[in-house]
């Protein structure tokens, strides 16, 4: 039941932040989006070094000097896979004209929306792995460190969830409808976190593998997606900041309950 409830913390991050539509009047300004991005950016590059690569360098330590391995491996696999569905996917990132993937006709929102569940399948699948771990009964994985993990990309999804809900707000959407879109951009990760721990529970000896492939995931949606859209325009030291802020808050939180 644990494990349950831990699953569910990152969606429930991304729902109150989707909740913000009903609170706040005006959209979020550039600066505080390029803020927000900054601080999820550093939470998942945190998340991907201490709770993900270092685990898996350390349960593969019995291959001696080859215990990187199946980081290495795991690693860019998660870098290709999520280079397949960007081209597979169609999907248009915030403050961007240009569409990413195969051309279509969907609309401006659905492209938002489905360029947010694009990135959050990754944070599922660390979480999942996390608890999977757990579960198998490994020791170098603790119920704290997965929860600890679970409660670093809820607190990133929180401003997720106003990035996608606000901005759609602002385009005319009703509020009950933004707030489901944005709820709906986080839901991918429940059933990412899911999927993965019936997958790993079945392959334990792979753990290291599916570790790293999460993290490879992550850092590239942060690379491709996040720091590009916190650097936009005057001021970008303001999301290397929060960046800098995400980045150790995650670190502690890891470290002191792991």
């Amino acid at each position: 039941m644990n494990t349950f409830y831990g699953i569910l913390i990152p969606f429930l991050g991304t729902t109150l932040g989707a909740a913000c539509v009903f609170f706040l009047k005006k959209a979020l300004s550039e600066s505080l989006q390029r803020a927000l991005t900054g601080f999820a950016a550093g939470v998942m590059v945190a998340a991907s070094v201490w709770s993900l690569l270092i685990p898996a360098i350390e349960q593969a330590s019995g291959m001696g000097r080859l215990s990187f391995a199946p980081a290495v491996i795991g690693f860019w696999c998660g870098i290709l896979f999520l280079l397949l569905l960007d081209h597979v996917i169609p999907h248009l990132h915030r403050n961007c004209e240009q569409t990413e993937g195969p051309k279509t006709h969907l609309q401006r929102s659905t492209m938002l929306l489905l360029a947010v569940t694009l990135h959050n399948i990754p944070e599922g699948m660390a979480v999942g792995v996390m608890y999977a771990g757990y579960l198998s009964g490994n020791v170098q994985i603790t119920a704290a460190g997965a929860l600890a993990l679970s409660l670093g990309i809820a607190i990133q999804n929180f401003p997720e969830g106003a990035i996608i809900s606000m901005p759609l707000r602002a385009e005319g959407m009703s509020k009950s409808k933004a707030f489901l879109c944005g709820t709906l951009s986080g839901i991918v990760e429940p059933i990412g976190a899911l999927l993965t721990i019936l997958a790993a529970q079945h392959i334990i000896a792979f753990l290291p593998y599916f570790l790293s492939f999460a993290a490879g995931a992550m850092l590239y949606v942060v690379v491709e997606e996040l720091i590009p859209e916190m650097s936009q325009g005057r001021h970008s030291n303001l999301g290397t900041l929060f960046f800098a802020i995400g980045f150790t808050m995650m670190m502690a939180l890891d470290v002191g309950l792991g």
